[in-house]
């Protein structure tokens, strides 16, 4: 018997996550590949696809988890620095269901963690909750196993192109933000028939330029100006590892991931009516309304890439999307999210039009909201903090949405606050007719949320 320490609030809702020098020293993390080990073999799993990005921490954890995975007896298919997405396509090409991909995705640089695959579901919850048992009762598996590296993006490449064409060629700007992406979107978007502006699109684990995180409108300045200095038709700005992606538009406007579906859903419904749309708690009104008038049936739901994989499923959903960015495309796909291939989607929705990516927007209602604000809140106190926060709602007489923290529905608008799954934060969002109507609910809001933490840490 093996047993070892680990920050219990690394094991989150939907990865394993904290930072990496200080919660995932080699010793632990060849402990967590034990454990991840032994979950898969339980779950009669032995072959085990493992990716990273370009962190500077993740080679070593690489090494670590192999370690451990294959004194687990395991074998390991390494198929070295890639996206997210590529992890996924993996065990598709491969016919495996077993994999981890060491990321930090958008979190600081020093963060670092693990997302895992299993039963070709990335595995979220519960799930998460019996790994970290497995580690904290040390009884692992171990067995005969075998080391196997393999490259992939070649055919990742190939699979694509195959399946996405182009009308018409566009200019577009790709700002990969220095993270993993960068090489494989222009290789992509290159052979798609596009001419590409790169920018920040080498592999730099410091991130000089801006963080890699296209849900924060700064990380998109340079993006907007260069698309608009360049004339692209739209830029693309992914996230560290590839599974979330952020749109510029012809007049540099950004445009949010809520707005990015009523695009893809004219597409998709029309072809599929009464199919079930899939709202994810953060997006716009607009997302709802454009839903049901394109005969969907939208209902709202959380955030979180792995819940909504599994939702999709359950509910036989063809396509969904998140305010973040993630896009989950299962009716000419696999149905994982992946930033490369949903930008490819929309090249191919563009080339598609007479009119630019602006002017297929310009009917799409127009409120005023916030993007996501993230308030900094102690892990061991976001939980009860939303929680109290809802009571507190629901007793003053406000309609509440509570699928995923605390959405308060207005005549004027609507206020959202909930947890983040990621990072001790209390992420809050909001939408109005006005901005005058917008202030007012970010004050109601901040102002719960601020006497509430107050209540919680005296």
């Amino acid at each position: 018997m093996r047993t070892g320490k680990i920050n219990p609030f690394s094991f989150r809702e939907y990865d394993i996550r904290g930072k990496a020098a200080v919660d995932f020293p080699d010793e632990v993390v060849e402990l967590l590949g034990l454990s991840l080990g032994t979950y898969f073999q339980q779950r009669n799993e032995r072959d085990v696809v493992v990716c990273r990005d370009n962190r500077a921490s993740s080679p070593r954890l690489n090494v670590a988890l192999n370690k451990g995975l294959l004194a687990s007896g395991c074998n390991v298919i390494d198929i070295g620095e890639n996206p997210t997405p590529i992890n996924y396509f993996a065990l598709k090409k491969l016919g495996k269901t077993a994999g981890v991909m060491i990321t930090g995705s958008h979190n600081p640089p020093e963060d670092n963690g693990f997302k895992i695959s299993s039963g070709g579901n990335t595995i979220y919850g519960e799930e998460i909750q019996r790994i970290k048992r497995i580690f904290e009762f040390g009884q692992y598996a171990e067995g005969f196993s075998q080391l196997v590296s393999m490259k992939i993006k070649e055919a990742y490449v190939r699979f694509i192109t195959s399946r996405i064409k182009l009308k018409r060629p566009l200019k577009i700007v790709v700002d990969a933000g220095n993270g993993t992406t960068g090489s494989l979107a222009l290789e992509l978007y290159k052979k798609l028939g596009c001419q590409v502006v790169g920018l920040y699109c080498d592999s730099n684990n410091s991130f000089p330029a801006h963080h890699p995180d296209p849900t924060v409108p700064e990380n998109l300045h340079d993006l907007q100006q260069v698309v608009l200095r360049a004339k692209a038709d739209l830029g693309l700005a992914f996230d560290g590892d590839g599974d979330r992606l952020g749109v510029v538009d012809d007049q540099g406007n950004i445009i949010w991931g809520d707005i990015l579906q009523i695009l893809f859903w004219r597409e998709i419904l029309p072809q599929n009516p009464g199919t079930p749309v899939i709202v994810e708690v953060k997006c716009s009104q607009a997302l709802v309304e454009e839903a049901k008038r394109l005969g969907g049936k939208p209902f709202f739901y959380k955030t979180g890439h792995s819940l909504i994989k599994a939702k999709m499923k359950e509910v036989g959903a063809l396509f969904t999307g998140e305010m973040s960015g993630h896009f989950f495309f299962a009716d000419e796909y696999y149905g994982y999210d992946d930033a490369l291939y949903a930008g490819a989607r929309l090249l191919r929705l563009i080339s598609q039009s007479e009119q630019s990516l602006s002017q297929l927007l310009r009917d799409i209602p127009s409120y005023t909201a916030t993007p996501e604000i993230r308030m900094v809140c102690p892990d061991n106190l976001k939980k009860e903090l939303v929680q109290r926060i809802k009571m507190k709602m629901i007793k003053e007489g406000y309609e509440v949405i509570d699928v995923d923290g605390v959405r308060l529905v207005l005549p004027t608008g609507w206020g959202l606050l909930r947890c983040s799954n990621t990072q001790p934060v209390v992420v809050m969002r909001a939408e109005a007719k006005d901005d005058q109507e917008l202030e007012q609910i970010i004050k109601l809001l901040k102002t719960a949320f601020h006497e509430t933490l107050a209540e919680l840490v005296k």
